[in-house]
């Protein structure tokens, strides 16, 4: 079969190993096992909309490739440029909602019509999660194929030793410090609890909102939390699958969430989850099995929850083994690439149509 080309446009560096950053690097890096070869095109940086003005040359070099796949955090600066019309299939690969995430409510109406003018001209959608197809679905794009990331962040790693640090349990938590990732409010939940209780341990970019971190840095150095949280800032993947390993509860307090690979990586090491029912995790997880949820913003909540959880050896072990079990269902990073390129392929001809002869 002849080589499949694909050609990827997203925003400023397409090396960042977060997000949606990530997932692609992890689909590049499968790209040859599916006979295809998958490069990088990139829509500057530059404060929005002046991105527009480079979008065209890069949709440009895109289309030499056999499929286009778009970004969604690039999808409103090319929308311009894809209205234009492009002789090749377009595939846009969502990562977030119309309007995208942490931006003010005047951006996010802007965006969102310009992220669904360009979804509309694209040959077909794919989403990284149910919870984020739905969202899609209640915007009028009904025909979305769920990819989802991969539970597995790397081949499994001997746990990291001594994360509970003389408490009854530890708690990692996966997130850069933006406001919609809850740091603060875990920091209060965690200042709620007995000193006892448990150690916080924090892996994540610390400068990604440079303001909202000097709030976290000091509630982290307030005497009720100081001693009992544990920074690691931006670590590799087998770091954060042994860390996992290491660990006795996952915690993410986010608001937003459309997709959340670090939640099904910490349902497959066998970790309780403990967050707000808000975005991915109600699809991912079930409370009072997998998960406990509380409602978004109750800190009192996700403190009693990791109290529970604390206090509790057999409800913890238990929740464990729903969690590993829940984990082992959800797919790894070869079934996404399998299901990504297959899609791809159907685009180009190259593949039989989903369900066919099914």
């Amino acid at each position: 079969m002849t080589r499949m080309d694909v050609s990827l446009i997203t925003l400023g560096d397409p090396g960042r190993l977060t997000g949606g950053y990530l997932y692609h690097r992890r689909m590049a890096e499968a790209a040859a096992s599916h006979g295809a070869r998958m490069g990088f095109e990139s829509v500057p940086e530059w404060p929005w909309p002046a991105a527009w003005l480079r979008a065209g040359a890069v949709l440009a070099r895109a289309a030499r490739a056999d499929v286009v796949v778009l970004d969604s955090i690039a999808a409103a600066a090319v929308a311009p440029a894809l209205a234009l019309g492009v002789d090749r299939p377009v595939v846009a690969m969502l990562h977030q909602p119309p309007g995208g995430i942490d931006h003010n409510a005047l951006r996010t109406r802007a965006q969102a019509g310009l992220d669904r003018s360009a979804y509309r001209r694209c040959t077909s959608l794919l989403a990284a999660s149910d919870s984020l197809a739905a969202e899609l679905a209640a915007q009028g794009f009904t025909d979305v194929e769920v990819v989802a990331p991969g539970r597995d962040p790397a081949p499994p790693q001997p746990p990291a030793e001594g994360m509970r640090a003389g408490r009854e349990i530890a708690v990692v938590s996966v997130g850069n410090w933006v406001p919609r990732k809850g740091l603060l409010e875990l920091l209060e939940a965690l200042g709620a609890l007995d000193e006892g209780r448990a150690t916080l341990h924090l892996v994540g970019d610390t400068e990604a909102d440079r303001a909202y971190a000097r709030r976290v840095r000091a509630r982290i150095a307030r005497p009720d939390v100081a001693s009992r949280v544990v920074v690691h800032g931006p670590v590799p993947r087998e770091r954060i699958a042994a860390l996992l390993a290491g660990a006795d509860v996952f915690a993410l307090a986010s608001y937003v969430e459309p997709y959340g690979t670090v939640l099904g990586e910490a349902l497959a090491a066998g970790l309780p989850i403990v967050g707000w029912r808000a975005g991915n995790l109600a699809y991912l997880a079930r409370h009072e099995r997998d998960a406990l949820m509380a409602a978004p913003g109750d800190v009192a909540g996700l403190a009693g929850h990791l109290e529970r959880l604390a206090r509790d050896p057999g409800l913890r072990g238990a929740m464990a083994e729903s969690a590993r079990r829940t984990g082992a269902a959800l797919p790894t990073w070869a079934d996404a690439a399998r299901r990504f390129f297959a899609a791809l392929a159907r685009v180009v001809g190259r593949a039989p149509e989903r369900g066919a002869g099914q």
